[in-house]
């Protein structure tokens, strides 16, 4: 009988496929677990652990060892259905992000002010550093298609970004959310990503084959949309977001209209040629600022991105990951030019800026660090990038193992630069309790929310 059902599922083909997704889904989620709580174990954030199973899966471990179980569990007619949900999953993760920025999180002109330097001081050396180490490396690393100036702006691009998602959640989980530090170092990453998908979003219309003209058009139409976006679409959401908030009632209707706005406008910014992540993310920015509205959309729809989508993307990204073509010392002096591009821009750029703020050396340090962390968010631009055929395999790779290792970094330069003594202090001065709290004093499932208590992107850090 299993034989007789076997034959007659082969027979049908979309049962067929279905027969091969489910089981490669299953073995990413495995992986994505157990690589996870792993990364929880040594106090690094499970999105490490992800990024890490990821890798594993794909031709550098798993298919180097186990090449024929490795074909198995992922054949060629598998990999497009995972390309698409891993789409869908990160529009919607991209949509939460722009939806859990907490715009509003710096108090007063001083604090804008500053928050608006830090900002810059992420962007602009990581950016130019990379843009330099890209415009040395054009020869040896770039596809003969894509100009010297695309491929050194990309690279600068790549390494310009921030982990927003991991940064607020480790600020939350050490309760400096409310101090003057947590409040610009969240404002200072949320600028610095945005940027940085504006950034890509002008690449990818520059990047376009159908000339000039064509690249200025898709730019036209990204800034018209997102004008569109945050003036008109965000204006008529406010009474949701009102109606929300008194009834406390976020139902189906609502989230129809929620996600109808996230796919069409992914659609749209896919349609004009800017990627849907790009339309997703400014989604999330139309969407109305209320808590209660926040917290129900995010409550709902987080844990079911991350548990599932995300860790497809990680997979896919794994895929296209062989980094056994890196050995060498041909690879090896171009990654490291770009990884101490990447390290030097952000952490000392942001550490400086931080101490002409007139913050301590201490905290300008521990700053530095964490917003030299790139997590999941480079992969996004990256994967946008190796889509487009703005960069090569090979390019592809090198900056996969950077945002390892930059995310790796992250939690020991902050606790170098505070250890808890230090940021018990740090709490003190503002008025507010720091240290670990209940989240991660509970172990090593840190990144699960204390029950009403979500940080501004209600993600587990990503």
């Amino acid at each position: 009988m299993p034989h007789e059902i076997y034959l007659a599922a082969v027979a049908d083909k979309n049962l067929a496929l279905v027969l091969k997704v489910l089981p490669a889904i299953v073995v990413i989620m495995l992986a994505s677990a157990v690589c996870g709580r792993l990364a929880l174990l040594v106090k690094q954030p499970r999105v490490l652990g992800e990024m890490i199973a990821g890798v594993l899966l794909g031709p550098t471990f798993f298919g180097a060892l186990f090449p024929d179980a490795q074909k198995a569990v992922f054949p060629v007619e598998v990999k497009p259905v995972l390309y698409v949900l891993s789409t869908i999953g990160l529009t919607v993760f991209m949509f939460l992000v722009g939806a859990g920025m907490d715009h509003g999180s710096a108090s007063g002109a001083k604090q804008g002010r500053q928050a608006a330097i830090l900002a810059t001081s992420g962007v602009v050396p990581s950016l130019l550093l990379g843009a330099g180490a890209g415009y040395l490396l054009y020869d040896r690393l770039s596809r003969s298609d894509v100009s010297e100036l695309e491929f050194a702006f990309f690279i600068g691009g790549a390494l310009s970004i921030t982990a927003f998602p991991m940064l607020a959640r480790i600020l939350y989980e050490r309760r400096l959310q409310n101090t003057v530090l947590g409040r610009m170092t969240l404002l200072g990453a949320s600028v610095d990503d945005a940027a940085a998908w504006c950034f890509l979003a002008v690449l990818s219309a520059v990047h376009a084959k159908a000339g000039v003209w064509h690249a200025f058009r898709t730019i036209g139409l990204a800034a018209l949309f997102a004008a569109f976006m945050l003036l008109v679409v965000s204006k008529w959401l406010r009474p949701l977001g009102n109606s929300v908030e008194r009834t406390g009632n976020f139902g189906f209707d609502q989230m129809y209209l929620v996600m109808g706005i996230v796919v069409l406008a992914g659609y749209f910014t896919d349609y004009i040629g800017i990627y849907s992540v790009f339309g997703g993310f400014v989604a999330g920015l139309a969407m109305p600022r209320n808590p209660t509205f926040r917290e129900a959309l995010l409550s709902r729809m987080m844990d079911f991105v991350c548990v599932l989508l995300l860790p497809i993307f990680f997979a896919f990204s794994g895929l296209n990951t062989r980094l056994n073509g890196l050995v060498g010392w041909g690879m090896a002096l171009p990654f490291l030019l770009i990884l101490a591009a990447g390290f030097a821009g952000k952490y000392f750029g942001c550490a400086f800026a931080m101490k002409a703020a007139g913050f301590s050396w201490r905290e300008s340090c521990a700053v530095g660090g964490l917003m030299n962390a790139r997590g999941l968010m480079i992969l996004i631009f990256i994967n946008v990038g190796l889509a487009q055929e703005m960069i090569t395999q090979d390019v592809f790779s090198l900056l996969v193992l950077v945002a390892v290792l930059t995310t790796a970094a992250a939690m020991p330069l902050y606790r170098w630069a505070l250890p808890e003594r230090i940021e018990k202090q740090l709490g003190a001065a503002d008025g507010t309790q720091t240290g670990p709290s209940s989240v991660t004093a509970a172990g090593p499932d840190q990144d699960i929310p204390v029950p009403g208590h979500r940080s501004p992107a209600g993600f587990p850090a990503g």
